[in-house]
């Protein structure tokens, strides 16, 4: 698969698994404000998968459009990472999700839309605001959680000791991402991780947070390898278009 497509899917699989997932919270919230919040982001979420598809589509040539990529692709042809696709879990889980997959898109988009592909730096641009202020608004939770009571810290740390293990995929390159790095598409995995190792450092230290290394470090999603979670999600999202194919709102 050529680079640049097997970038955009990937990165599109990522905000659209990501973005599912916040929209579960829709009217599950502990608050009203978070409610709108967490469907902003995941509005924000699907429209960055919506461009990047478009592109991916408009690049291979087959016709395929940015809903066929969405909804008629099973599990093993998605390319996010494994990290997206884990359950949302409680309040902690989820915003310890968004804090570590934010990091990493802020600092990436940032790089990206600077690069030089014009396509992919035209949608980089656009989700670097949008991943910057969900890195925020994840951020403040976490030190608001992990910084509150006896079980809220508890909390934030489970979900911390959960997810960790599934955020070193997001570093682990392939020969499509070193390929990247040389067309300076990509920054390289080292640069990466030194930033948002430094960005969640500060973030972990206000919360009281502890990264706990145990060594495992699952991966494949990129590859096309993925949690069953992944196949129950893909289910309930694709249920309507594969059972009426072709129909429109």
């Amino acid at each position: 698969m050529d680079a640049v497509i097997a970038t955009a899917l990937r990165f599109g699989d990522n905000a659209m698994v990501l973005g599912q997932r916040l929209g579960r919270w829709v009217s599950r919230s502990p608050t009203i404000e978070l409610d709108v919040g967490f469907a902003n982001q995941a509005l924000d979420l699907i429209g960055q998968a919506n461009l990047f598809y478009e592109l991916a589509g408009r690049l291979e040539g087959k016709g395929r459009s940015a809903d066929d990529l969405a909804f008629l692709r099973g599990a093993d042809e998605y390319y996010n990472v494994q990290l997206v696709e884990q359950p949302n879990g409680d309040f902690a889980q989820t915003v310890m999700r968004q804090v570590l997959y934010a990091a990493y898109a802020d600092i990436v988009f940032d790089f990206m839309a600077k690069g030089s592909n014009d396509d992919l730096a035209a949608i980089a641009a656009k989700g670097q605001k949008e991943m910057a202020y969900h890195f925020r608004h994840a951020g403040e939770w976490v030190i608001r959680l992990g910084d509150g009571t006896e079980e809220s810290h508890a909390r934030s740390q489970k979900a911390l000791d959960f997810l960790w293990p599934w955020s070193h995929e997001l570093f682990a390159y392939d020969a499509v991402d070193e390929k990247m790095v040389r067309q300076d598409v990509l920054p390289d995995a080292e640069t990466i991780k030194k930033q948002w190792m430094e960005s969640l450092g500060e973030v972990f230290e206000r919360a009281g947070l502890i990264i706990n290394e145990d060594g495992w470090q699952p991966g494949g999603g990129r590859e096309g390898v993925h949690s069953e979670h992944l196949s129950y999600l893909l289910t309930e999202m694709q249920v309507l278009p594969r059972t009426y194919p072709g129909t429109q709102w």
